[in-house]
């Protein structure tokens, strides 16, 4: 029994078997190391037929993307509201932890990101004459998300975690017939907010007292193990100074100069092994280690996704995944409630280490594939656009959808990509409204077709769907 264990914990055990058992055995494990190879052969064909197939699909999509001859910049412009808005200069920046009194904007299905630009139509009058007076003071107003709730009663709940929005681009009009007014603008997300209370004025305005939420980056954790001697050694590899070499011949006359950066044995993880924890620990929340898993992890999950172009900064990198990532209400909401940019990266990684498929949210039918998302715009994959009644949709492309009919035919009126006709996209199942499918208009436009979901409409197929829950980030509406 003994002499079976030690083998085991890495112990040399001297053998005293005769020659003839030593061949029959040899024989043996002869036989079991070919049958170990042919299922080891069995399994690197099945892995490699799945590879084949991701990269030949990655290679179709970069196909696609390489083709394009869309202008990426124009769905940021959002042309469809019109040439004639103005322009407002100037930033508001509140203090973090702070206490701001904010009038608020209720939007069904939007949870509004930092960073995300946001287009808006409005008609109320009320709201219109509030955002006359955001854009002539600090031009800055609060979006909060809100839901119906599948019971009997049809009542809503508002998200109690929001972002401040500050105007950029303005405009507003009165009609000679009705004097009514509507107003037009786009608004740039910025920082993160808690309601602490909320009020209605006289004239039916939501005004809040909202708690400016801080970011809060992670401290280097193995900064006191770690020995001044090793300091040196903590740069980024791209940082460190190259070493050269050179080769000559007999009489001193140089051949060739070879310069290179030496692996070293020593990193900024290795004080790691002075404390009681491995470095692989400290690797799951380094901010860097964390970004470059999420690059590596948008490669894998979408080549035309270009992951290698984005920003190397954790807390933008954090939002730009909250916003593109094709999430429901609910995890997006669990995200921004999250102080941390590295664990919104961690929290947003094992979404995605889940998720595969795009499905329809009311019935769970697969509508498209991760493989198929593309950026068709320069923020990235999903986009805020407003339709004519006001109704903020945000939209994703994908190159082709499933399990989806069409109603109607083609039109270009109000299309939120300039050269393209849009109809109306539903779940072939359950008659749920999913999107558009949008329509080139000229032959020499490229891509030809794709689809814009909504994310209202879709959530990410799970393969193993945990339970979020809402009681943090939602609460009763106002």
């Amino acid at each position: 029994m003994a002499d079976e264990i030690l083998p085991l914990l890495g112990i040399n055990v001297i053998n005293n078997v005769e020659n003839d058992e030593d061949s029959s055995s040899s024989d043996d494990d002869d036989d079991d190391e070919n049958d170990v190879e042919e299922q080891n052969i069995d399994v690197d064909e099945e892995k490699e037929d799945d590879d084949e197939n991701s990269n030949e699909e990655n290679t179709n999509n970069t196909r696609r993307l390489q083709s394009m001859t869309f202008d990426t910049s124009l769905p940021g412009t959002h042309s469809y509201l019109g040439d004639d808005l103005e322009d407002i200069s100037g930033r508001t920046i509140y203090d973090e932890d702070g206490l701001v009194s904010l009038p608020l904007i209720k939007l069904p299905g939007m949870v509004l990101v930092p960073g995300q630009t946001i287009p808006l139509t409005l008609f109320h009058q009320h709201v219109v004459a509030m955002m006359k007076e955001v854009k002539d003071s600090d031009k800055t107003f609060g979006v909060i998300a809100y839901r119906y709730l599948e019971n009997e009663e049809g009542s809503a709940t508002t998200a109690n975690i929001g972002t401040t929005a500050e105007i950029f681009s303005y405009k507003d009009e009165t009609d000679d017939q009705t004097g009514l007014s509507s107003a037009s603008l786009m608004a740039k997300g910025r920082q993160r907010f808690k309601v602490v209370e909320s009020r209605r004025t006289n004239t039916g305005i939501l005004m809040a007292k909202v708690k400016i939420l801080k970011e809060r980056m992670l401290p280097d954790f193995l900064e006191g193990a770690r020995p001044p001697s090793h300091c040196k050694f903590c740069c980024n590899p791209v940082e460190q100074d190259p070493m050269e070499q050179t080769a000559v011949d007999r009489e001193g006359k140089v051949i060739a100069n070879v310069s290179y950066i030496k692996n070293r044995q020593i990193n900024r993880f290795t004080s790691a092994h002075y404390t009681w924890w491995p470095p692989w620990v400290y690797k799951m929340y380094d901010p860097e280690s964390v970004v470059q898993r999420m690059k590596q992890k948008l490669n894998k999950w979408n080549e035309t996704l270009q992951a290698d172009r984005l920003t190397n900064d954790p807390i933008e990198l954090s939002y730009w995944v909250c916003q593109n990532l094709p999430l429901d209400d609910s995890q997006r909401l669990n995200l921004l409630s999250l102080d941390s940019a590295v664990q919104r990266l961690r929290c947003a990684l094992s979404i995605m280490e889940k998720c595969s498929v795009i499905c329809c949210r009311e019935c769970k039918t697969h509508v498209a594939l991760t493989n198929d998302v593309f950026s068709l715009s320069l923020e990235g994959p999903l986009g805020a656009y407003v339709n004519p009644h006001g109704h903020v949709h945000e939209t994703l492309t994908v190159y082709k959808s499933q399990n989806i009919n069409l109603m109607g035919r083609p039109t270009k009126e109000h299309s939120w990509f300039p050269g393209y006709a849009w109809t109306i996209a539903y779940c072939r199942r359950c008659t749920n409204h999913m999107g558009w499918k949008f329509t080139a208009t000229t032959k020499n436009l490229t891509p030809q077709k794709f689809f814009g979901l909504t994310r209202g409409s879709v959530t990410p197929g799970m393969q193993q769907a945990d339970e979020l829950t809402d009681g943090d980030t939602w609460m009763p509406t106002m």
